[in-house]
């Protein structure tokens, strides 16, 4: 099923770049599958670049994609640290990585948009403290 949009996890853009991971073709898959745009943040670009660190030419087409803007930065953190760090504290013991906060604010403003991912925190992770994330994952997962 086509999405209109998304945002993007670490994990998926990691399997997506790197052709030995697990979920690869899963990867695959859901990125020909968002029809209009995919959106993520810095922090989630910070953790796919050091996973990848092994791989420099998968890291060389993620930065690629984000210069050519198939992948688009559309959050700032400056804006958005009071939610950002409400978010954080509430679920501390989960614990809550700063990359996962900014995927939570985001699912807040980008309301319409599923979030790609491979993490299962955000199955416990609430929008606006009640609201499910839709989530699109491998499924069993």
């Amino acid at each position: 099923m086509k999405t209109d949009g998304a945002l993007v996890d670490t994990g998926p853009l990691v399997a997506f770049f790197d052709e030995g991971e697990r979920f690869h073709k899963w990867a695959v898959d859901q990125f020909r599958r968002i029809d209009g745009a995919a959106f993520t943040c810095e922090p989630v670009i910070t953790e796919a670049l050091f996973l990848l660190r092994r791989t420099p030419e998968a890291q060389r087409k993620l930065l690629a994609y984000f210069e050519d803007d198939v992948i688009s930065l559309r959050f700032d953190l400056r804006d958005e640290i009071h939610a950002v760090r409400a978010l954080w504290e509430h679920y501390r013991n989960v614990p809550m990585s700063l990359a996962d906060a900014c995927l939570v604010r985001m699912s807040e403003l980008f309301k319409d948009y599923p979030l790609v991912t491979l993490d299962r925190d955000f199955r416990i992770y609430r929008r606006n403290r009640r609201q499910h994330i839709r989530c699109i994952m491998p499924s069993g997962m």
